[in-house]
This record gives C-alpha cells, sequence and structure tokens, in this order.
C-alpha cells in the first residue's frame, strides 16, 4: 500500500498549502503573479450572449476527434501547455510558417511531435459558422484542453474565457521557455517558476502525462548513455529498462512511440504517479520528481494515494497555466483561422 502523505513529516494541509522555496515566484504589484493577474481578468460564461453554444460545439467536435484518435486527448492538452509556455495562452502555437514568418510549429520542443492542429481548426470553423469573428483561438485551446482532460475519466472545471489571439510567434523563445524530456529537476522548478507557477503546479501538471506517449528520441539517452556514461539511468525499473530497449534500440527509429503511463495510458487518473513511485517513469523530466531527498517526492507521494487530492490540485493548476499573459481588450485580434493571422502574411 502506497504510504499516506503525512509520513516522514510531509504536512497534508487543505487546499494548496505545498510549501514552494522562497514563496512565491516573480511577485507583481498587490503580490499577484502574471497568472493570477490573467484569473482576475479572465472569467467563465464570457460568450454566454454572443457565442452561448460556443462550449458545447468545442466538446462535439473534439469528442468525435477522440473516439476516432484517442491519442487526440493527449495532443491538445500538450499544446495547451506548449503554448502558454512560449509568449503566454494567446494560441501562436497555431500559427503555420510562411514564406516570411517561422514560428513555434517547428522549433525543437514541437517539431514531429505537436500533434491535433486538424482538430482545432475542425473546431473553429464549427464555430465560426456558429458566431463568426467571436470566439479566439486561444479560447479555443483551453476550452478542448479542459474537454481532453474530461473525455478521458479526468476531472472538469469552469474555463475562463476571454483571451484574444496574438499577431506573432516566437521560436527560439519555444527553444528556450519549453522544459525538454530531459531537464534536472533544478531546471524543471526555473522553468516554471519563470512563468509564475509553482512546485504544486510543477508536478500536478506534470501529472497530465497519464496520458499520451513519448517518442524514442525524447528517451533514448536514458537507456544508452544516461548523463553521458554510455550506460543506462541507475535508477529506471529494469523490467521498463528492457521494455523500453525492446522498443527503442540504439539504432532504431526515433519516432516510434510508448505510453507514458504504462498501466493506463488513455485514461486520466493518477497512476503515472504510482509508476514514479515505481521508478516506472518513461521521461528523465517525470523520474526526477520522484527521486531521493527531491521536494517534489512528497508530491508524487500525495498524489499516488490520492486521486481526488491529484484532481483538485491539477485543476487549481490548469486554471493558473492557462491564464498566463493572456491578449485581453483590443491586443492582438480574434483570428478567423487559427494557422494564419487576418491579413495572412
Amino acid at each position: 500500500m502506497i504510504p499516506r502523505p503525512g509520513v516522514g513529516g510531509f504536512p497534508f494541509p487543505a487546499g494548496r498549502g505545498f510549501p514552494f522555496p522562497g514563496g512565491r515566484p516573480f511577485p507583481f504589484p498587490g503580490g499577484a503573479t502574471s497568472a493570477e493577474m490573467g484569473i482576475a481578468v479572465l472569467r467563465p460564461g464570457f460568450y454566454k450572449e454572443k457565442c452561448p453554444a460556443a462550449e458545447s460545439i468545442v466538446k462535439e467536435v473534439l469528442q468525435q476527434a477522440v473516439e476516432k484518435d484517442s491519442r487526440t486527448a493527449a495532443n491538445i492538452l500538450r499544446l495547451q501547455f506548449h503554448d502558454c509556455f512560449v509568449l503566454g495562452c494567446d494560441a501562436s502555437i497555431l500559427l503555420d510558417d510562411t514564406h516570411t514568418f517561422k514560428g513555434e510549429k517547428t522549433a525543437n520542443p514541437n517539431r514531429n511531435s505537436a500533434r491535433g492542429f486538424e482538430v482545432i481548426d475542425e473546431i473553429k470553423a464549427a464555430l465560426e459558422k456558429e458566431c463568426e469573428g467571436v470566439v479566439s483561438c486561444a479560447d479555443v485551446l483551453a476550452i478542448a484542453a479542459r474537454d481532453s482532460v474530461v473525455l478521458t475519466g479526468g476531472p472538469s472545471w469552469e474555463v475562463h474565457l476571454g483571451r484574444r489571439d496574438s499577431l506573432t510567434a516566437s521560436r527560439s523563445l519555444a527553444n528556450r521557455d519549453i522544459p525538454p524530456p530531459n531537464s534536472t529537476l533544478p531546471q524543471l522548478i526555473a522553468a516554471f517558476a519563470k512563468k509564475g507557477l509553482s512546485i504544486v503546479d510543477l508536478v500536478a501538471l506534470t501529472g497530465s502525462h497519464t496520458i499520451g506517449v513519448s517518442r524514442c528520441a525524447s528517451f533514448r539517452q536514458r537507456l544508452y548513455n544516461f548523463a553521458g556514461t554510455r550506460r543506462p539511468d541507475p535508477s529506471i525499473d529494469p523490467a521498463l529498462l528492457r521494455s523500453l530497449e525492446h522498443i527503442c534500440p540504439p539504432k532504431g527509429n526515433a519516432q516510434e512511440t510508448t505510453p507514458l503511463d504504462i498501466v493506463t495510458p488513455t485514461k486520466f487518473d493518477n497512476h503515472f504517479f504510482v509508476d514514479l513511485e515505481l521508478h516506472k517513469g518513461v521521461l528523465t523530466s517525470d523520474q526526477v520528481l520522484f527521486a531521493p531527498y527531491a521536494p517534489t517526492s512528497a508530491l508524487v507521494t500525495a498524489f499516488a494515494y490520492d486521486q481526488a487530492k491529484f484532481f483538485q490540485e491539477f485543476v487549481a493548476s490548469m486554471v493558473r497555466m492557462a491564464a498566463i499573459k493572456p491578449l485581453l481588450g483590443s491586443e492582438g485580434q480574434i483570428r478567423k483561422e487559427c494557422r494564419f493571422v487576418n491579413h495572412k502574411y
């Protein structure tokens, strides 16, 4: 049985009472982070008058896509994370490259791995047919990310809406700010703190890896040359190591995939954290959350023991992440097509 939180001196208070070293990162006037400032401006029911069917349209189109391909849910959830971590939650990741513009789709963290763009296109087309020029692509991503969790068995929440779409994107910031799969724990904590997110947000949001897959290219170094040793990562479970070596031989196809949650890969639950406790995390950046003396280990144990607590913290973290530096009011635009700004380059 997984030990209860509290063992070893770990307090398990109500609400978001987990400690963050040094207090809240990057305070703004009044003590609020950038994410908290976004939450204060965005609001549920933003389209109630101008497009009351907006959220139901998003869910209907997304559900059809998930029924055709179960991986769609994880793809959409990942798109929002990769969008918000660059310029903010502004749908910049959705912009296509053109002959005069290089966007984020071909940045290292997204190239050959970011998917789900066609589903977003379908949702946006349905929304434009219902209420032209009203619902932003950034809000489509936020709603679809929530529904991706719900459709795979996870929690629901009210999505704060009112974002507008960016006029540009940044490949360089995507390369710099999206944490790579071989990140160390200090690197992960710093990357999240830079966005105004805490250590609780880091662990809770990483729990989204309970659905989805990873390419061999993202973890092969763990199998054959961990930290330049030319040996496997010593922390990896031996049975998992053998399985991953079979899927990803040294000179095999880098695009081959394996589930990130090896037991319930298409169900949004807390088993991902159980995997970490058993040293069965696939990515380095996942397994470092449960390492000796890691400040995140107690959170992993708490979420592995209590799915309801994981769901509670995941929802709060998703709301916070989705409010990072939104474009509001007259900023940006409402794109007609998510792949291009209005008046294409």
